[in-house]
Order: C-alpha cells, then sequence, then structure tokens
C-alpha cells in the first residue's frame, strides 16, 4: 500500500473544501471496501478525509412522509430501524443479505452507494481494465465474465455494481442528496449511478468535490407491499448472480403500482420500466410476471457463459411477484 495522508473532518464544508484542494483525496468511511482496494493497488489516495465523526448519523421522518438517512448511519443501523423494517422491509432486507455482520457494523450508507465492482480484472492491478485504466481494455468481454453484465454493458465495460442496498434504494425511488463548492443538489438514484458507455470509469454522476449527505425515500402506498431476493453461489457473504428488489400494489387482483429493480444484471441497479409498464392494470399473477419479465430481458447482450442470468432472472422475478401477490391477499 502506498503511503497516504490521514485528516478528520469537521464539518461537510470542511470536507468538500479539502476534496477541492486535492484532485487525489478520498472520503474515508468504513472503509471496508476503499482499503480493500488500497490493499490491492487498485486505488491509491494520496489524502483520506475521514468523514465518520460529521452529523450524518441520523435517521427520521420529514414532514411530507419521507424518510431521511444520514450518510454516515451504519447499514446495521439503518436495517434494524422500527421505521424501515416496519415501511421498507425491501430496504432492511437488502442491507442485511450483504457481508457480514462486523462489516455492515463498520459500512456506512453512504459509503455503500460508492462500491467498486468485484469484476476480477478490475481487482487485479496487474490485468488490463478500462474501469481502472480508461484505454487498456476489458478482457473481461472473452474471459470470466459469469457473475458480469447481461443489460446496459459496453464494448469497454460489461462490469457490475455489487451493492445489494443501493437495488432496494432504485425499486424505492431514492433521492440522493450531495453537496458541494457550488452548494446543495439532489438526485433520483437513477441519475446518480450511470452506465458505462465509454467512460466506465465513472460509476456515478457525482463531482469530485461533493459529498454525499444524506438519502430520502418517499413514503410508500399504505397499501404496497416489498421485499428483497438474493440469488448467489453460496448462502451468505457472497455477491449476487442476481437479485431483485420489488414493491407490489395490488387492488382486487389487479396491478395498480410495481417498482421493480435488479442487481448483478448491469453496472448500475437496472429498474425494470418495461416490465413494471407491462404490468400496470394487469392480472397479478405469474403468467402475467413472467411476460413483462420476458420484455425486459429482450434487450439483455449476455455474453458467451452467462446467458443463464436471462431465465434465472424471469424465474426469480416472477416467483417474488407471486408471493408479495400472497402476501397481499392474505393482509
Amino acid at each position: 500500500m502506498k503511503t497516504f495522508e490521514y485528516d478528520a473532518a469537521t464539518a461537510v464544508d470542511d470536507a468538500v473544501a479539502r476534496l477541492a484542494r486535492d484532485e487525489h483525496a478520498m472520503l474515508l468511511g468504513g472503509g471496508t471496501n476503499l482499503v480493500d482496494l488500497m490493499k490491492l493497488g487498485v486505488s491509491s489516495p494520496s489524502t483520506l478525509i475521514d468523514v465518520t465523526r460529521l452529523p450524518l448519523h441520523d435517521i427520521e421522518v420529514t414532514a411530507d412522509g419521507s424518510l431521511r438517512i444520514g450518510a454516515a448511519v451504519t447499514n446495521s443501523d439503518l436495517a434494524v430501524h422500527p421505521v424501515v423494517r416496519q415501511r421498507y422491509p425491501v430496504l432492511s432486507r437488502a442491507v442485511l443479505s450483504g457481508a457480514s455482520g462486523q462489516l455492515r457494523n463498520m459500512a456506512t450508507t453512504g459509503g455503500n452507494l460508492f462500491q467498486r465492482t468485484r469484476c476480477v480484472y478490475f481487482m487485479d492491478s496487474s490485468k488490463p481494465c478500462n474501469k481502472r485504466e480508461p484505454g487498456s481494455g476489458c478482457p473481461a468481454r472473452t474471459g470470466e465474465h459469469r457473475n458480469l453484465a447481461i443489460l446496459g454493458a459496453s464494448q469497454a465495460c460489461v462490469a457490475t455494481h455489487p451493492s445489494d442496498m443501493a437495488v432496494a434504494l432504485s425499486a424505492l425511488d431514492a433521492r440522493i442528496v450531495v453537496r458541494g463548492v457550488d452548494g446543495e443538489r439532489v438526485l433520483a438514484i437513477d441519475d446518480f449511478f450511470r452506465l458505462p458507455g465509454d467512460e466506465p470509469e465513472r460509476d456515478n454522476t457525482v463531482a469530485r468535490d461533493e459529498i454525499v449527505t444524506a438519502i430520502e425515500i418517499p413514503k410508500p402506498a399504505d397499501t404496497a407491499v416489498s421485499t428483497y431476493r438474493k440469488v448467489r453461489d453460496r448462502q451468505s457473504y457472497a455477491f449476487a448472480v442476481a437479485s431483485v428488489a420489488a414493491v407490489l400494489d395490488v387492488e382486487d387482483g389487479i396491478v395498480r403500482g410495481v417498482s421493480i429493480a435488479l442487481g448483478g444484471v448491469a453496472h448500475k441497479p437496472w429498474r425494470a420500466h418495461t416490465a413494471e409498464h407491462a404490468l400496470l392494470g394487469t392480472a397479478a399473477e405469474e403468467a402475467s410476471f413472467r411476460r413483462a419479465m420476458a420484455l425486459e430481458l429482450d434487450s439483455a447482450e449476455p455474453l458467451r457463459d452467462n446467458a443463464f442470468k436471462i431465465p434465472l432472472v424471469i424465474n426469480l422475478v416472477s416467483r417474488t411477484l407471486v408471493e408479495l401477490t400472497d402476501s397481499e391477499v392474505r393482509s
């Protein structure tokens, strides 16, 4: 690991100012991903700016019923918060499905959004990787890509985003609050993350002198139910081969509202807008769910070894929606 300076920020504007002064500085939350990347030589910041002491540890319900989550809230505290468990079970379950309890105790909500891909070529600094070294190539396209993207990829990159939490936030239409030298702005989560295009080194649209301060989640419909399901190669401590965060509102057997976000299939949490549009106003039954997901995945471009993800995702989402429909009927 290369040597670096360490500073602890005393205020949000202090952290922003330090980022603006040093283009090689990086923010340190729990460090559960960044420190690993530093050990591997993938990241080499000149300075780590510790933001865990900033006043961003609160979870509160706002006047309009939205939930505001401070960026320094740990994943463990987020998952067990009573409002999260009651109103947003999809979020609680997504967070609990990621990593171990020890890591969740350290990892922060804001830091979770900035996780880097676990593509083996990105993680190995001896290999070419457009995400790590733009223009060096993407050996994953013809190499090891079983767990990589089938949607929204490009010739430059087929990496997938590793976060479980972000998939749930996508289904919940979360908003990301960021602050920079020019003040505060709010990004829809779908605008926060980006697809690789010809700039795969950019995972998101946050400027390098901006810091995430909070995540806001709108109040869900009173009749909506939600859940998160993850398919992985082993029962625990593994990244998703595919996952789904689903929010469903059924009235008299008809889909009145639905949000579907997929993990493990794209460079960002993949919001299944085509499937959602196809489902609105249709019967809440497995055949409808399967047809809608087949439409969503019509644009998939799998590589040699990951075409299995197409039927996997169709089965995963349709069964998850069936279970949500059944739970809504029972309630």
